[in-house]
């Protein structure tokens, strides 16, 4: 069962949701529907806080290869 990301086009709230084939995926905050998944971010830290906007990302905005800018891009 994957946990996905998600954040509401209403009301703007992020959150994590564990979807099962029964799930109802809906905004835990305002019940809406028009959600937008989020890509997640997995990240090894030495006890720090890290925010998703601290992890780098890709040139094309999308995978955050860790080789760098661009390197996922077909050549």
């Amino acid at each position: 069962m994957p946990i996905f990301e998600y954040v509401c086009n209403d009301c703007g709230k992020n959150f994590e949701l564990l979807v099962r084939q029964s799930t109802i995926i809906e905004c835990p905050a305002c019940n809406s529907k028009t959600l937008e998944k989020q890509l997640s971010v997995f990240a090894a830290t030495n006890g720090e806080t890290v925010s998703r906007r601290d992890v780098p990302v890709a040139a094309c905005g999308s995978c955050g290869d860790p080789r760098g800018p661009g390197a996922c891009s077909m050549n």
